[in-house]
Order: structure tokens, then sequence, then C-alpha cells
């Protein structure tokens, strides 16, 4: 007998047949009333596995119209730093990725005002493609604080991401995000594999651990193929 909730199981049976192709973009998902008599469970029930559903950005919901598959762009949460690894295995898909560059340079007085070093400082910095199926989703240029994260260079990227080692050793208290629309330089173009005339999405992003600011990080996306996601929830007073 499955133990599992069944809010979860009904989660778990719309997640599995987006994955398996069963729903595709756009496509209409059974409306609650079908739901409701297929696990039999009150509407309540259904209305939390797809709201959910929704906030995990795999559904998306129009009043008066129905609850459909959201489009297959990949997406990251804004106002959160979520391991891009995991993004990509909860969508069903395969994560790889190339380490470009894993050193240790001299801060230029660009790279030393965002991480808050002098100029001409020692930094640890690692370039880092990210793929989704085999496809580049994100160029991550990441600079670090070699005096708060010493053993950064010995870290092994391809078995873990610099989101998970940082995460781990200096949590994350406080987060800048900066989102701007870009067009590629020549680099970016060819890790991205996207043509000059292909806006990009480019998130710069500075976390401090307590009151020490850990790093510096440049994230670029194609845009075609890629959305960032907020959800905020407001309080009542």
């Amino acid at each position: 007998m499955d133990r599992q909730p069944r809010y979860q199981q009904i989660r778990q049976y719309i997640s599995d047949a987006i994955r398996a192709k069963q729903f595709v973009s756009g496509d209409r998902i059974p409306t609650e009333a079908v739901l409701q008599a297929q696990f039999s469970v009150s509407r309540m029930t259904v209305n939390k596995a797809l709201r959910d559903l929704v906030q995990e950005g795999l559904l998306v919901r129009y009043p008066g119209l129905g609850t459909f598959v959201s489009d297959a762009k990949a997406e990251s949460p804004l106002t959160d730093i979520r391991n891009i690894a995991e993004e990509v295995q909860l969508r069903g898909h395969v994560y790889s990725c190339d380490v470009i560059k894993l050193e240790a340079v001299l801060a230029s007085e660009w790279v030393a005002m965002r991480l808050g070093v002098m100029a001409g400082s020692r930094v640890y910095h690692s370039l880092i493609l990210h793929k989704e199926n085999s496809v580049p989703i994100q160029l991550e240029d990441r600079y670090v604080s070699a005096d708060l994260v010493p053993h950064y260079l010995e870290q092994d990227f391809l078995a873990q991401t610099p989101n998970q080692y940082l995460s781990a050793t200096c949590p994350a208290t406080d987060i800048e995000h900066i989102v701007e629309a870009v067009l590629p330089d020549e680099r970016v173009q060819a890790y991205l594999k996207v043509e000059a005339t292909m806006p990009c999405l480019q998130v710069s992003r500075r976390t401090w651990s307590g009151e020490r600011l850990i790093s510096f990080a440049l994230l670029t996306h194609p845009g075609s193929s890629y959305k960032l996601r907020s959800v905020v929830r407001l309080g009542k007073d």
C-alpha cells in the first residue's frame, strides 16, 4: 500500500507524466474534478498538489481556462540560491558540466570592487559550463575570497557544483542579484553555442556568510531557453 499522502501521489502522477512526455508543454492537464474522482480525494487535496507543481514551475494556471504544462524553458529561482545540478535532475534530465578554469589569480580592479578586496589581492577563479541533456544552459564565471574559502581550488567540481561546496562551508545569509539582458561576447557565444544577436540573461550574484563577502559570480544563460522565476509571499497585517 502506498503510504505517501494523497496530494503527493497526485503530484508524482502529474510530474511523472510530464517527464514521460504524456503531457507536453502547453497541454491542459485533467481538471480538478477529474483528479478528485481518480484519486478519491477532496478538492482541497487536489488543489494543494497543483499549487505545489505551479510553484515548482511545472504547471501554470489560467483562471477560467484551466491548468497547463508550462513551457519548456529551464528556470531558476531569482530570490534564492539553488544548486543547478539539482534543478536539472528535478526536471528529470541529465546534468553534466565542463570545468574550464580553476585557478588562483590577482584581482583586477573590476573584480576587487565586486568581491570587496584590494586590487591585486589573490583570489580564486572558476569558469564552469553547466549542461542539461548535454546542452549548455549556464556559463558560471565565479570569483571567491581565497582567505575565506582556502580549499576552493582543491575541490572536484565535476562531482559537486561550487554552489554545493560553498553552501556547505560558508552558508549564505545574504544574497544580491542583479539581472540584465545582454548580447553575448565571443567567449559566451562559443561556450553557450549562441549567435551574436541572441540575447542572454545574465545574473550578477554576490553572497555573504554573516558579515563576510564570500563570492561574486556572473551566471549567463541563453535567453531563448532559460527563464528566472520569483515567488514572493506577502504576509497579512
